[in-house]
């Protein structure tokens, strides 16, 4: 995405009309993956600081796949998609993946890319014409076009051209209106008096940031009906910068889908850009669904989805003069928005009011100083703020004092009781919303000076009630008002403006809350059990408890975290995996959980259950591959312990919590966990070792060139087993095994030498048939698919195998073998034809495909049939 910074002509317009032809075959998947690839080159030579100037990430190809995936209307005649900003391509390249693919094709697609940078221009070329190939492939008429001139500019020259000329020529109607628009718009601020402004305002939006504007001309640039997809910063969803925005944009568009991503980083990973994104998709119409589908994983690359649909009116209330949009992705955020409607009161209402700390330290910078000197003041930065209170004097870099004198008497205030909240979080802080007490009775000062990134609640700017202070504080570190905070703030600050919007509790509450609290700050367990039993007991708690539920969540990643696991484990779907596991429900202590057996589905549907966490049909891998092999391989759970001899890759695998993890499991929350785990953790090594003794005993030996070698139990290696034993030696006499894949392992045996000897390098084993044998004798490479849970070698996977081995100058042999006729029953209609089948039960003989190398004549013998 590229910040508009010159206004040239256009320069490229590049027309083709395209058929079946004779072109080589360019898979959708090698597109994307050169694209993506351009995109990685072209990041590392864009020097950081010109990304973060211009506001310039290109999209990756997850991402940029995920957002093409979201468009519905792909079945049109004739589509017409604009790029307002794109960079090297991805995304238009992806859409026109998902074109290409779709089942009813479009007949005719048009592209139209704008973009300014030289550098990227030659890249964005490269990509259009991979495009053209692609749609030349299944027969779509393409045309393209790069408009190398500012988007802003042209937008509102297009616009008012159409306004002035209501009768445009149809080239020019053609070249403005659009069915499909796909974004990842520039992030970055603009100056009140700029000329970008004074454009944007021109077309009816005051704004303060780039994107918005890119998103409002795309908008005004769709077609009624026309669908716009866009990744942008979440934080237009709310807050007075952009107001103006959200009532011109959802005056116009309609929301119907939104992805959030629970990780700030992930999106856009490779730039290092910690930033709360969100892809929206709507369509050109004043008439709004009835429910928008919230979609949210942890990044781009996690097909572990969940889905929620909410009401229309639920994401935009009709009578919020703000149109704040309230993305609310799941049951518990649901339950955690009805209960903070139990709170009404405002700020105001209490005769209380927020600011931002008035010490801007760079400006007074030659008023500060490192320690507490004869005529200072305390100074208070967010560093300062811990376990519920203040911390001064702390040793830091920050200073600790301003000098109290005549230039900055307007800089402090009187020294009382007040409350302190960060306006940032950090990345790793556990929570949005952070606050303490300022207990003036621990300051012999008469004024103190809070820093400009501190939030501090007062009274007509004097002081409030130690009771009513710590009342407030507790209210505000409630894990109830961090997750409301983080459902409607899509930033990372916490500004004085949120703060005003947010409800209290009533006086009476607020108080109530501060009574019996002294030095000793409680913790944020002691503060939901204040929340719950002071505020919303009257609630029936019982069946709905976001608090509890969310705690819980917390909990499972706070073991997660201790017990070592990476960073790449340390998510909601990891907490839920290990909760699912031991069958802990949000109201059950630990001391509850237990052990069942249970399968990968039975979990998914505990998540939804009983934590409100559903997620899309066939996302059950994810779960698998990123978190159930890595509490495997930790010792933390055990595979299939009922039956050792199970495939892993079985569909009636099972998992269990490994017995001494239990025990530890359930001494959480107690006086026995800090001993627990550290004892546990000393004999993990000691517990992977004996389950995998265990596993060793049940898998199945091998003799390759001598040496034994063992299988993974079970399954499809049962029949590898009888390829190596019975197939080789009967139909390959003294052939050379190359390679034998393991359903556990990948592979079992690889010889890489010899493969490369015949001109064959493999970089990844995905692809690799079962068995590779290299029959010397007739100098045939031998394929092998051993057919237990998966297809046979059909014309797909025939073609699949010619690709890999393209390089080999001997011939391909192809086999499919069973273990039974009545296994290879269910697949003889997809066999491909010139490959043979090998049945294990019938060891003696092979079937013919009309097997090219193996075409015989049979000799009857005479004795008996005469």
């Amino acid at each position: 995405m590229i910040v508009p910074s010159s206004n040239r002509a256009l320069v490229a317009n590049h027309n083709s009309s395209l058929g079946f032809t004779s072109l080589a075959k360019l898979s959708s998947g090698n597109l994307l993956a050169e694209v993506d690839l351009h995109r990685a080159v072209v990041s590392l030579k864009l020097r950081q600081d010109k990304k973060v100037s211009m506001g310039q990430f290109l999209t990756p190809a997850s991402v940029a796949q995920l957002m093409a995936g979201m468009f519905n209307r792909l079945d049109l005649p004739e589509i017409s998609l604009l790029d307002a900003g794109a960079g090297i391509g991805s995304l238009l390249a992806a859409f026109v993946v998902q074109v290409c693919q779709h089942q009813k094709h479009t007949s005719s697609l048009r592209v139209v890319a704008y973009e300014i940078d030289p550098f990227l221009i030659r890249y964005l070329h490269q990509t259009l014409e991979l495009c053209e190939k692609e749609c030349q492939r299944v027969g779509i008429s393409f045309n393209y076009e790069i408009r190398e001139t500012d988007f802003i500019e042209d937008a509102v020259r297009l616009q008012k051209l159409g306004l002035l000329n209501s009768a445009m020529p149809t080239a020019v109607n053609y070249a403005t209106q659009f069915t499909h628009a796909i974004l990842n718009p520039p992030y970055l601020k603009i100056n009140a008096h700029s000329q970008m402004r004074e454009l944007l305002r021109s077309i009816g939006l005051e704004t303060s940031n780039l994107y918005t504007g890119f998103m409002a001309a795309t908008a005004q640039l769709l077609k009624p009906s026309g669908e716009f997809v866009a990744i942008t910063p979440r934080s237009f969803c709310n807050g007075p910068y952009f107001r103006d925005f959200r009532k011109m944009f959802l005056e116009m568009m309609a929301l119907e889908q939104v992805h959030l991503f629970e990780s700030r980083q992930e999106a856009f990973s490779d730039d290092d850009v910690l930033q709360e994104t969100i892809i929206i998709q709507t369509t050109k119409q004043r008439q709004k669904s009835s429910s928008v589908i919230i979609n949210s994983s942890f990044g781009a690359n996690d097909d572990l989805i969940m889905s929620h649909s909410v009401p229309y009116s639920e994401l935009v209330n009709p009578n919020d003069l703000e149109k704040f949009i309230h993305i609310i992705p799941d049951k518990i955020s649901q339950q955690i928005v009805q209960k903070m409607t139990l709170f009404s009161c405002t700020l105001k209402d209490l005769g209380l009011t927020v600011s931002t700390g008035r010490v801007v330290d760079f400006r007074a910078k030659e008023y500060l100083r490192t320690n507490p000197e004869n005529n200072t003041v305390p100074l208070i930065y967010p560093v300062n703020l811990a376990n519920g209170y203040v911390e001064y004097p702390k040793i830091t870099k920050k200073p600790q004092a301003i000098v109290h004198i005549e230039e900055t008497a307007n800089l402090l205030i009187p020294n009382e009781h007040y409350v302190l909240c960060k306006r940032f979080s950090s990345k790793e802080e556990k929570k949005r919303v952070v606050a303490v007490v300022y207990d003036a009775d621990q300051f012999n000062y008469r004024y103190v000076g809070f820093e400009n990134h501190l939030n501090y609640f007062h009274k007509d700017g004097c002081g409030l009630s130690l009771t009513l202070a710590r009342g407030l504080a507790v209210y505000l570190n409630s894990t109830l008002v961090d997750a409301f905070f983080r459902l409607f703030n899509g930033h990372t600050q916490v500004n004085a403006t949120d703060l005003r919007k947010l409800k209290y509790p009533n006086l009476s509450q607020l108080l109530s809350l501060g009574t019996g609290i002294k030095k000793q700050f409680p913790s944020l367990q002691e503060i939901d059990e204040l929340i719950e039993n002071k505020l919303l007991s009257m609630s029936n708690l019982s069946e709905n408890n976001p608090i509890a539920t969310k705690s819980r969540i917390d909990e499972a990643l706070q073991i997660l975290t201790q017990l070592g696991f990476p960073q790449a484990q340390l998510n909601e779907r990891s907490a839920l995996t290990l909760l699912a596991l031991l069958d802990l429900k949000p109201l059950d202590s630990w001391q509850l959980a237990t052990s069942p057996l249970m399968g990968i589905t039975p979990m998914m549907n505990f998540m939804a259950k009983h934590y409100g966490k559903t997620y899309k049909p066939n996302t059950r891998e994810t779960v698998r591959r990123q978190t159930v092999h890595q509490f495997l391989d930790a010792a933390l759970i055990v595979a299939n312990p009922d039956d050792l001899s199970r495939p892993i890759n079985s569909p009636k695998t099972v998992y269990q919590i490994e017995e001494s993890a239990l025990e530890l499991l359930r001494t959480y929350g107690t006086e026995e966990w800090e001993k627990s785990i550290c004892t546990y953790l000393a004999s993990v090594e000691t517990l992977k070792k004996q389950y995998a003794q265990e596993r060793e005993m049940s898998r199945i030996p091998i003799v390759i060139d001598g040496e034994i070698k063992t299988l993974s139990p079970g399954g499809q290696n049962i029949l590898i087993e009888k390829i190596i034993n019975d197939f080789a030696p009967r139909f390959t006499p003294s052939g050379k095994l190359i390679y034998i894949g393991d359903t556990d392992e990948k592979f079992a045996h690889f010889d890489e030498a010899a493969l490369a000897d015949l001109g064959v390098n493999i970089d990844s084993h995905g692809k690799m048939p079962d068995v590779i044998i290299h029959f010397t004798t007739n100098n045939w490479l031998v394929l092998i698919e051993a057919v237990t849970s998966h297809g046979p070698i059909n014309p797909k996977r025939k073609k699949e195998l010619e690709v890999l081995f393209k390089d080999i100058q001997i011939p391909l042999v192809m086999i499919t073998t069973f273990l039974s006729r009545k296994a290879m029953v269910a697949y003889l209609a997809e066999i491909a034809w010139e490959t043979d089948v090998w049945v294990a039960d019938d060891s003696t003989h092979l079937i013919h495909f009309n097997g090219e190398y193996l075409l015989q004549a049979y000799q009857t013998d005479k004795k008996q049939t005469s």
